[in-house]
């Protein structure tokens, strides 16, 4: 018997299946998407088994495999072929596919931290008559051990002094047994059942017809419609019908909300995934799924890769979230997966958004999927009103960062007892510092970035590279105490508010969340009333459910808008309407105040007015007059290296190659520097292929990537589906 296994290196030119021999003791038990030690070269390497077979046609001698690392741990076949599609997708190696699938606590190198949990158990050791006779001759702890270990057969060790065990252990009388436990334990909790309205019931009915078939479903609902009442109900009717459901969710922040919720109705039937669980507990989670002890997967962008069986639905929740794409290799987007894995268990796809992305709108309203709408709130609360302020008006009123109605809205507000939310999509105390004396300006020597203040730490950091340092009370250059601190970030608000008004102020951005389960402490105690205003980023923006906060201030709204990207106004409109959209969730109406130095743009217009499709087919104009998604595709190349020359002689290199060997039709741009043109010591060009249909382009990259795999100086980064270029 032979096995093809494709090892750890995730080397271009090792990126094949390589041919070992399957020694007589392990022909019983090797089976597909095991990971094994492998001999290579001089040394071992672990690999994951893609294929077996009887006969092997080769002329050359072949290496054994040397052991199997984890019996446990198999790679099931859609995953196997998941991997396989992955490495298709991307043009990353197939190693590298695998490895994305795992958590990091059982990447395929060497685990060398056993993360099993375990409880000990005592329990009796011997037979009644030697016990009642040692009970006879004894009194004390000893004896009242084994008096409730004859009642309960056994106890946690934990419940007993450990003299007295050490002298029963000695005796023979009782033994001590370790017992597996899982880190998160969760139990259903008495649920009031809520009954779906008249809309939810609609949207309900139309994807439970499509049961056991792959469709795919766009759910657009206003902001508090009850999307989440209807993926419960979705999720129950799965399970009645003995099928695996997965919900993706786009924040950690999120994820915590609603992984109570659904804690609540399914209890110990949820796993869930993400990157704020410590490997330990992703460890345990994983184990869960693959021991099939769960149902439900929840979590974030790579939850879509757990190793459920028999899935009966996938849901992608804030579906037109940027986070649903990964930065790195492998560059997928999770609704590619989603699709692929809907389509291999004959599955619906369902994906929910209030402020759905131009090209799943667009889909629908082709046909290729299915539009269902909220058009209300759940308890038929009216939307919240919102109010856009001109701050160029208010900075002649010398407001230049809190604006006059806003300032009295927050008054208002407070006086009523109601909580106020503020975002400002940008952390740190301030993003620039000056020296009024000689102009010099605080930058990162890794990226010719500004950096940007952080007064809690009092240090200067780059949010690209992570380069700090601690900041100086006088100019490096010129030695003067000049420094000037322009920009605002949440830091230098929540100061501001703080001087402003008699209020307990909590931030919640990447600087107060660093802790592990600190986001869903601020969130619970703002929703608890612990605390009247939230200042945050754009965290603070899907999803979040607050019924006393009835303000909402956007604080430069402009932020995203003025970012030189094609999806910047579809960014801005989806962040400010998902913001609005935490305003007036209760009993009380909300308002929602804009702040901008663009007051008449299209977007932010219709922002305030929740006008979803006035935006959408404003924007899908501008789209097919520019040739952007969603009518033309798109692929970004980034060609890289730590010498300047190098990268720009290489990526016109790389367009004269595209040029020679892909279709006429097919638009390149470039190439130019990449809007961040240096991070991290290396310098970056840009190349942006826009095509409607081209069957060279994937070969034609392949090739490429091919060429630039001997290439030390300078390497390729390709990204299908760019969110960003």
């Amino acid at each position: 018997m032979y096995a093809y296994c494709v090892i750890e290196y995730p080397i271009k030119a090792l990126d094949k299946a390589f041919t070992y021999l399957i020694p007589e003791n392990l022909r019983s038990r090797i089976k597909v998407g095991m990971k094994v030690l492998v001999p290579f070269n001089t040394r071992l390497v672990h690999g994951i088994v893609l294929e077996i077979k009887n006969s092997y046609e080769g002329d050359y001698e072949l290496k054994s495999i040397a052991r199997i690392e984890d019996e446990f741990l198999v790679l099931n076949s859609e995953l196997i072929l998941l991997g396989k599609y992955l490495q298709e997708v991307t043009l990353c190696n197939l190693i590298t596919a695998y490895q994305t699938m795992l958590p990091s606590a059982l990447k395929i190198k060497e685990q060398k931290t056993n993360y099993n949990k375990y409880e000990y158990y005592v329990s009796l050791n011997a037979d009644l008559n030697t016990i009642l006779e040692y009970q006879n001759t004894h009194r004390g702890k000893k004896v009242a051990i084994l008096e409730r270990l004859i009642d309960e057969n056994q106890v946690n060790k934990k419940e007993f002094p450990s003299s007295s065990l050490r002298e029963l252990l000695q005796a023979g009388l009782i033994k001590i047994t370790p017992q597996e436990i899982y880190r998160i334990n969760k139990t259903k909790t008495l649920v009031t059942a809520q009954k779906l309205n008249l809309e939810q019931q609609k949207v309900y009915n139309s994807i439970l017809a499509s049961f056991n078939k792959f469709h795919t479903f766009l759910i657009y609902g206003v902001t508090g419609s009850g999307k989440t009442l209807i993926y419960i109900n979705l999720i129950k009717a799965v399970l009645k019908n003995k099928k695996t459901a997965i919900l993706l969710v786009p924040e950690i922040s999120l994820t915590e909300q609603i992984i109570n919720i659904f804690y609540a109705h399914f209890g110990s039937d949820v796993a869930i995934l993400h990157s704020g669980l410590s490997k330990a507990e992703k460890y345990d989670e994983y184990l869960k799924i693959l021991r099939k002890e769960v149902k439900i997967v929840i979590g974030t962008r790579s939850a879509i890769f757990a190793p459920l069986e028999n899935i009966g639905i996938i849901i992608i929740d804030e579906e037109h979230s940027d986070t649903y794409k990964q930065d790195t290799t492998p560059r997928y987007h999770a609704l590619t997966i989603a699709k692929k894995r809907c389509e291999y268990h004959n599955a619906p796809l369902v994906l929910g958004s209030a402020t759905p992305s131009l090209e799943s709108m667009a889909r629908a309203q082709k046909g290729n999927y299915e539009l269902l709408s909220l058009t209300k709130r759940a308890n038929n609360q009216e939307l919240p009103k919102s109010l856009i302020v001109d701050m160029a008006e208010e900075l002649k009123k010398r407001n230049f960062i809190i604006s006059e109605a806003l300032e009295k809205a927050i008054t208002e507000t407070l006086n009523k007892k109601e909580q106020v939310i503020l975002l400002l999509n940008r952390r740190g105390y301030s993003t620039v510092i000056t020296c009024s004396n000689c102009g010099f300006t605080y930058k990162c020597p890794n990226c010719e970035i500004s950096l940007t203040y952080h007064k809690t730490s009092n240090s200067l950091r780059c949010h690209y590279c992570g380069y700090t340092k601690i900041k100086d009370d006088i100019c490096p250059k010129c030695g003067e105490k000049a420094l000037n601190y322009l920009g605002l970030g949440t830091e230098k608000l929540e100061s501001l508010i703080a001087q402003k008004f008699q209020a307990r102020i909590i931030r919640m951005d990447a600087d107060t969340t660093s802790k592990k389960g600190s986001q869903n402490k601020i969130i619970t105690a703002f929703k608890n009333g612990e605390y009247d205003i939230l200042i945050g980023t754009q965290m603070i923006s899907k999803g979040l459910d607050f019924p006393n906060c009835t303000l909402v201030g956007i604080i430069n709204a402009d932020t995203t808008l003025n970012i030189p990207d094609f999806r910047s106004s579809e960014r801005t409109f989806a962040l400010l309407s998902q913001a609005s959209g935490r305003s007036g969730r209760g009993k009380n109406p909300g308002r929602v105040i804009i702040q901008t130095y663009n007051p008449t743009h299209y977007t932010i217009i219709a922002a305030s007015k929740n006008a979803y499709l006035d935006f959408y087919n404003y924007e899908m104009q501008i789209r097919k007059t520019l040739k952007y998604p969603p009518y033309y595709y798109l692929i970004n190349i980034k060609v890289a290296s730590k010498i300047y020359e190098q990268a720009s002689l290489n990526s016109t290199k790389v367009v004269k190659y595209l040029k020679n060997h892909i279709s006429s039709n097919t638009i390149i741009l470039g190439p130019s520097t990449a809007l961040n043109f240096k991070i991290n010591n290396i310098y970056r060009f840009n190349i942006t292929l826009k095509y409607r249909f081209d069957s060279t382009i994937m070969p034609t990259l392949k090739e490429l990537i091919q060429i630039f795999s001997t290439n030390k100086d300078t390497f390729l980064e390709i990204n299908p589906e760019p969110l960003t270029i």
